[in-house]
């Protein structure tokens, strides 16, 4: 059977999914390691319940979601990472994974039980429609959006590349309510967007590691490199707060991209022998320019990866506020037309052999955000030393989460600017104060 080893943080901050292929023999049956007589006496309970529920119980319950709730129950029982999903959510997994989807291209948001349009992406069906940011979804093909979820919305936008959908608008301007037929289009998540910053500084901010992101960020960067002219730019902000995660050979492939050698990440399992080791290849894209990494209390899992990386190899300076804290690898096990196993299979390690796991990615320089009265308290994620049975250190002490917060005006970015401005004072002669990995 396929599996599919993965660095996965989506269950808590919604988004993406992970990771690199590799062939594994899951043992079954008689092949397996044989059960204590006291294992199958628990499976004999587990049967004897089952049976009593479904003849007893006040009202005839759904069998199959019996089922799937008695796996989930051992899966969460293990950690906060490993999960059942059933055939549905095994596919919007991939779907995430894949980055790209038959839809209409529109971030959209849910507001006092409303469907809010964030924005719609540019060269899609919904930006050649006309749809603006802060319209309001009020029905699809005829049913009612009030009482839906996001994902129930969602997935009725979602489609056949072609197919028609019906969208009803109410918009602020408008006296009346705007009726658009849409055909649905493949969407490509954009993971990658990039900027120039003080008119030599290329900004790069990933926003979730799926198949695009290494592609995303070599166009970022070719992109930067014409605008502001090759031999102008003087360093480059890969700005990686709040991105959740995604797919570990993203991770790798991204961190390859600013390093010439040297080892990138380690994957540890139960079994010594099932350690992997990843390791850069020559060709830095950035072509030695300084780089200045962003992180905070969101940046978790690939980000991570990433984060550590580049710190442990004194190629980029970590600026913000301490990472989540996610050092776990999850494998997504098919079942076949069953749905899928996410399951945590392993620990990753930065180059100097360090493990982030319930600890996080201390920055080089932290930079503290001015966050709004409003917001204070409430801008800080719990970090993976907060979720209920996470996977412990041994001698290691535990890190909380930190502040998640990014101001909507650049001009109040405090991480930002500080980054700018200590690429600009590389320039000018300033040390590269990133820390050794002992120092970590």
């Amino acid at each position: 059977m396929r599996k599919v080893s993965l660095v996965l943080f989506g269950a808590f901050l919604g988004a993406g999914v992970t990771a690199v292929s590799t062939q594994t023999h899951l043992l079954s049956g008689t092949s397996a390691v044989a059960a204590s007589a006291e294992t199958y006496r628990q499976l004999s309970l587990f049967g004897d319940v089952f049976e009593k529920v479904r003849t007893d119980y006040v009202e005839k319950p759904e069998e199959s979601k019996l089922i799937e709730t008695a796996v989930n129950g051992m899966l969460t029982s293990l950690d906060p990472h490993s999960s059942y999903m059933d055939a549905k959510a095994f596919r919007d997994m991939q779907t995430t994974t894949r980055g790209e989807f038959g839809g209409l291209g529109i971030e959209v948001t849910m507001e006092d039980g409303l469907i809010k349009v964030v924005s719609p992406i540019d060269d899609t069906p919904a930006s050649k429609a006309g749809l603006l940011a802060n319209d309001i979804i009020t029905q699809i093909d005829e049913d009612q959006v009030q009482g839906m979820t996001l994902n129930q919305a969602v997935d009725k936008m979602r489609g056949p590349v072609n197919s028609p959908v019906k969208l009803k608008i109410s918009r602020k301007e408008a006296k009346e309510p705007i009726e658009v037929t849409l055909n649905r289009d493949i969407i490509k998540i954009r993971p990658v967007r990039s900027k120039v910053e003080g008119n030599d500084i290329g900004y790069i901010r990933l926003t979730q590691f799926n198949e695009q992101t290494f592609d995303g960020l070599k166009t970022a960067i070719d992109k930067l490199n014409t605008d502001i002219g090759a031999d102008k730019v003087k360093g480059y902000v890969l700005d990686l707060r709040n991105n959740p995660g995604g797919l570990l050979d993203q991770a790798v492939s991204v961190s390859d991209a600013f390093l010439d050698r040297g080892e990138i990440v380690s994957t540890r399992g139960r079994n010594p022998d099932e350690t992997q080791r990843f390791s850069a290849k020559p060709g830095d894209l950035a072509k030695g320019k300084p780089v200045v990494v962003l992180v905070n209390g969101g940046a978790a899992s690939a980000s991570e990866i990433v984060a550590g990386a580049l710190q442990d190899h004194k190629r980029a300076t970590i600026m913000g506020t301490r990472s989540f804290g996610k050092g776990s690898v999850q494998s997504i096990i098919p079942l076949g037309g069953q749905g899928a196993l996410r399951l945590t299979t392993a620990r990753y390690y930065t180059p100097s052999g360090r493990s982030i796991q319930a600890k996080g990615i201390e920055p080089d320089q932290e930079i503290l955000q001015d966050v709004p009265e409003d917001l204070k308290g409430k801008d800080e994620t719990k970090g993976e030393a907060g979720l209920k049975g996470h996977l412990k250190q041994k001698d290691v002490e535990e890190r909380g989460g930190s502040s998640a917060y990014i101001p909507p005006d650049p001009a109040k970015d405090k991480q930002l600017i500080a980054a700018v401005d200590f690429l600009h004072g590389i320039q000018k002669g300033a040390a590269n104060i990133a820390k050794s990995p002992t120092q970590n």
